[in-house]
């Protein structure tokens, strides 16, 4: 009995082996070939400084996209972090396409979200439900920090094409840049026209 057990046993042990260490299919090692687990610190990531725009020709603020699908290879998230000035703010807007979280770190804000208004402080979390209209103003004396967290990415190619690396020129966008850019953009982002 051991002995036509023995083949039985040294045979499945063969195939198990063969499949653990046989080759993924081309597709799924492409596919792990782009994605990248992350470990970042609080400066790293791609930093970058938004260009000046009509009617606004200094630069704005820095963000630092730390996860999309060109920092990290994520298809299904981005998440960036952002500062704004004392007395700055992120004009009334709407994301199509993707919900969004801000988490506020440092700093004093108010926040319009559809139509409820509220200042909140270091700690607050915002949802922000797909299409809903959002604008936050920092009222503080210091600089506001936030992470923000897409769940579908899109937005943050608006926010390249807006904006420069940290470092180089900042040239100011023309109104047909900016025009141009929030037409391609449609399903990222959506100004509230004043």
């Amino acid at each position: 009995m051991r002995i036509v057990i023995f083949p039985i046993v040294v045979g499945a042990v063969l195939l198990f082996t063969h499949a653990a260490v046989s080759p993924a299919p081309a597709s799924q090692a492409t596919n792990a070939g782009k994605v990248t687990p992350l470990i970042l610190e609080k400066n790293e990531g791609e930093r970058r400084v938004v260009r000046g725009w009509p009617g606004h020709p200094e630069p704005g603020e820095s963000f630092n996209l730390k996860v999309d699908p060109k920092n990290g290879g994520s298809s299904h998230l981005v998440f960036l972090t952002a500062e704004i000035a004392a007395g700055g703010e992120i004009p009334t807007h709407r994301h199509p396409g993707s919900d969004e979280i801000l988490f506020l770190q440092m700093g004093t804000a108010r926040v319009h979200l559809g139509d409820a208004v509220r200042d909140v402080h270091a700690g607050a979390t915002i949802f922000i439900p797909a299409n809903t209209w959002i604008a936050v103003s920092n009222i503080g004396s210091d600089s506001i920090s936030m992470e923000c967290v897409f769940s579908a990415p899109g937005f943050e190619e608006f926010m390249r094409e807006g904006s420069v690396r940290e470092g180089e020129k900042n040239v100011p966008m023309t109104e047909a840049e900016d025009a141009a850019s929030q037409k391609r953009h449609l399903h990222d982002v959506v100004y509230k026209q004043p």
